[in-house]
């Protein structure tokens, strides 16, 4: 099979692939008497858990390590399980605070700006202690670097206090 067909098949482009062959993820088999990349059936195969392991939300790291060690113990899956519940405790964190802040806003108590104190009153409201606040500024920071900064301000935070917090948010968080 050639690139193209290969790229297609899986929805991925051409330059992807070329990528995975030169960082040694996933190298043709072959090549045509003109040169062109050869896929195998083994080759199609070694894509299809590549692209698993990318859904899975796996870094090319991880899925390299997964397959040239073959992870027996499932230590790469397993820190990738708890990342997954680490991101979806805190997304529930986020939505149970959406929520509370609805409840406000339709009782007409939303202040007309939400500065630092109320937002970290809000935040304790819905349940966040100091480790749930520092994982969702991590987590702000993470996804969205730029908007946290400008999120920061809005609070009426100083420039300097938003790039402090911003810093101590790109740290590993503490357990």
């Amino acid at each position: 099979m050639l690139i193209t067909e290969l790229a297609r098949k899986f929805g991925l482009s051409r330059s992807t692939l070329l990528y995975y062959d030169r960082i040694g993820l996933l190298s043709p088999s072959g090549r045509s008497k003109a040169g062109y990349r050869l896929y195998s059936p083994n080759d199609v195969e070694a894509l299809a858990t590549i692209c698993s392991f990318r859904r899975a939300g796996l870094t090319i790291e991880d899925i390299r390590r997964v397959l040239s060690m073959g992870d027996a113990d499932g230590t790469v899956l397993y820190r990738r399980m708890r990342e997954l519940g680490e991101e979806i405790r805190a997304l529930q964190v986020q939505q149970h605070l959406l929520g509370k802040m609805l409840q406000v806003q339709s009782l007409g108590e939303l202040p007309v700006s939400i500065d630092k104190q109320v937002w970290i009153e809000m935040l304790r409201a819905a349940g966040m202690d100091e480790a749930a606040m520092c994982r969702w500024h991590n987590e702000f920071e993470r996804r969205a670097p730029e908007a946290h900064h400008q999120f920061l301000l809005t609070l009426g935070i100083s420039e300097d206090e938003a790039l402090f917090i911003r810093k101590k948010s790109t740290e590993e968080p503490k357990e």
